[in-house]
């Protein structure tokens, strides 16, 4: 069975988990406690040395990255609906899954980490700053997401799962965007019994 290791306010731990469920794959989760500092202990560190979650641990193979994990599960499970092969779709999906790492996911940690959970200590004025650099990115969103219904065609895919995990995130600040193509997606990705299972236990 995999074994798993992530964090519930993580959303690069809940894009994994959205998968695992959504495909009915059996899994033992191990709760990282990232508040009280246990992914910089040496248990953990031994799991993974950048000190991050999610982990998968595959017998013999361990994988770090969130994305990587979400290739690997479809890979390994031939989950084609959520990771295609057809060139034209998988190249969409390769893209989406690269642009919310690369685009979003710096300017969402920055909101959230300074806003939500650094409280007194965050940097208001580096949230400041991301929060207006991310409405570039949801207006690219918003008009890509006119054209159709899902990121990469006419069924949700792993990219789905990456970009709405990340919009999710921002509604801890308040800060998730609220323009008409983009919640009408993210409402149907929430909608999945997976992606629901995924989500922080308030």
């Amino acid at each position: 069975m995999y074994q798993l290791y992530s964090f519930p306010f993580s959303q690069h731990s809940r894009r994994v988990i959205s998968l695992l469920e959504q495909a009915g794959i059996e899994y033992e989760n191990h709760q990282v406690d990232m508040i009280n500092g246990e992914h910089m202990q040496a248990a953990y560190l031994a799991i993974n040395p950048n000190h991050q979650v999610p982990t998968l641990i595959d017998s013999g193979t361990k994988i770090h990255e969130s994305n990587a994990i979400l290739r690997y599960l479809c890979i390994k499970h031939e989950l084609s609906q959520w990771y295609p092969q057809q060139p034209d779709l998988l190249a969409r999906v390769e893209q989406w899954l690269d642009w919310t790492q690369c685009q979003l996911s710096p300017l969402v940690i920055a909101i959230v980490l300074n806003r939500v959970f650094l409280g007194d200590d965050g940097d208001k004025q580096a949230a400041d700053e991301a929060a207006m650099k991310i409405q570039s990115r949801f207006g690219i969103m918003e008009s890509y997401l006119a054209g159709t219904q899902f990121l990469a065609g006419d069924t949700p895919t792993i990219a789905d799962l990456a970009l709405a995990s990340s919009v999710f995130q921002l509604s801890l600040a308040d800060a998730s965007p609220q323009t008409p193509n983009i919640l009408r997606w993210y409402q149907a990705v929430e909608a999945l019994p997976g992606f629901q299972k995924s989500l922080p236990k308030t």
